[in-house]
């Protein structure tokens, strides 16, 4: 099966290069063998995942598929069926020295997301890795950003999850390599669609005098035709130190903190869980600022850009069901404020005025599939993000709420999960944010020079936390 990369997809693939690798990733951390139980089996292997993984790729067949490109750039590329797919050559082990800490673990995942994946091979890469501390282990998967749009592809993280012990049982799977078209007959299909679509041979023909830049734009802004946002983008960002060039190495981070907290400050303030995480990350940032010495007054802001997962309440109240798209937009972030409560109110005006004048991406596919949500929405926030100018924003969080019951890989209950955000274009740092089970995972992917100090971004996180609660009394 040929497909060609929508627009979007195709400025994904050719914008990556070795110092922004455009991959999102999840790094989840799993209960395999109860604490003091000596040589108990693992509840999962590199085996039983691998089995794993492979029963469930018919729920995400582009996870078989690979791009590309047309002879003579004629056109964007395609997906083909890779004829000499190799599951286990993206399903890799890695172990810590046991017993492995926790930064142990980031500094790894630091370094697997460093690394570009391999443009000859589909687009992902998922790592167990062994060795953790009170017999745990960790999945850290990363897919391009070009693969997943939420509806003709998901996360591969949103499929291999169950909400029970035992794996759920799929019907066989049939997939058989096929031939993979030759340079010939990519060049015929891609003639034949430019004769029955005059635009985009316009397109090539721009892209081929040298205006990719325009064509990537217009790519971008066909994706949405929204233009409410347009008063905010034509004003730049702040200066600020998040706005740096970039290098390929990362530095990773991660905070943990109670969902219970939240909805307690939501309930004193009367706005949403989603004003209190930003409010907590602009106290955050605040505190990270004032560490480096930043001068800060009353009118300092920093300009995020917030894309976010719309959820609503199923028929019987309790359970969240997905919408059909991701929105965003560009919010300031008052970041000047000293008073806590103050911060928080800056930020409820702006989201509720916001949230009526989005950007948005669909996700029909999301709606009734098993699984943990939240990786495919984090790789659709990304997206949402990028139709914004770089210069128009400071940095991205993306936020997306997950279940609140137990989920399991292969039998290993699941619990932790953090997003790997990628670092967009002279952006420093990201920032990812995930609800599961009672508590709310935050994910800090930076650059390792740029950001340095990530670990008192994340200390920041739990000092402006505890800021938040103390305004409550």
């Amino acid at each position: 099966m040929i497909t060609r990369l929508t627009p979007q997809d195709a400025s994904f693939y050719r914008l990556e290069s070795s110092s922004n690798p455009i991959h999102i990733g999840s790094l989840a951390i799993l209960r395999n063998t109860e604490p003091g139980s000596g040589a108990a089996d693992p509840a999962l292997d590199y085996d039983r995942l691998v089995d794993l993984v492979d029963a469930r790729l018919s729920l995400v067949p582009r996870y078989r598929r690979k791009v590309r490109e047309i002879p003579f750039a004629l056109g964007r590329p395609v997906w083909v069926e890779d004829s000499q797919f190799d599951v286990t050559y993206h399903i890799r082990r890695s172990a810590l020295p046991t017993p492995g800490t926790d930064e142990q673990l980031h500094e790894l995942v630091a370094r697997l997301a460093s690394r570009p994946l391999d443009q000859t091979r589909p687009l992902w890469e998922m790592y167990l890795i062994e060795g953790l501390s009170d017999g745990r282990c960790a999945i850290f998967t990363k897919t391009h950003s070009a693969l997943v749009d939420g509806d003709t592809a998901l996360e591969i993280g949103h499929v291999i999850l169950d909400n029970g012990p035992a794996p759920r049982e799929l019907a066989d799977d049939a997939w058989l390599a096929p031939r993979e078209p030759n340079e010939a007959e990519l060049l015929i299909g891609a003639l034949t669609h430019l004769a029955a679509q005059p635009r985009e041979a316009i397109e090539v023909a721009r892209r081929a005098s040298g205006h990719a830049f325009a064509v990537i734009g217009a790519a971008g802004r066909a994706m949405d035709s929204v233009v409410s946002a347009v008063r905010a983008a034509t004003t730049g960002a702040p200066d600020s130190p998040l706005n740096a060039r970039t290098s390929r190495n990362r530095r990773f981070d991660v905070v943990r903190t109670e969902l219970e907290d939240y909805r307690k400050i939501r309930k004193r303030f009367d706005c949403s869980i989603n004003d209190v995480i930003l409010a907590v990350v602009t106290g955050a940032l605040r505190n990270w600022l004032l560490s480096r010495g930043e001068g800060l007054t009353e009118s300092t802001t920093l300009r995020a850009v917030v894309p976010m997962s719309v959820y609503v309440e199923g028929a019987d109240g309790d359970q969240l069901k997905p919408a059909s798209e991701v929105s965003s937009f560009l919010i300031d972030l008052p970041v000047g404020e000293p008073n806590p409560v103050m911060r928080l109110s800056h930020i409820a005006h702006a989201t509720e005025a916001n949230g009526r004048q989005h950007r948005g991406v669909r996700a029909r596919t999301l709606v009734h599939l098993a699984g943990f949500a939240p990786a495919s929405l984090h790789a659709m926030s990304v997206r949402a993000a990028s139709t914004f100018a770089e210069h128009t924003f400071n940095l991205v969080i993306t936020n997306a709420p997950g279940p609140q019951t137990p989920m399991f890989i292969g039998g290993a209950r699941m619990l932790e999960m953090y997003p790997v955000s990628p670092l967009l274009r002279n952006q420093a740092s990201s920032i990812g944010i995930t609800s599961y089970d009672g508590r709310v995972f935050y994910g800090l992917n930076a650059d390792r020079d740029a950001m340095a100090d990530i670990g008192v971004l994340a200390a920041s996180v739990r000092d402006s936390m505890e800021e938040m609660l103390g305004a409550c009394v």
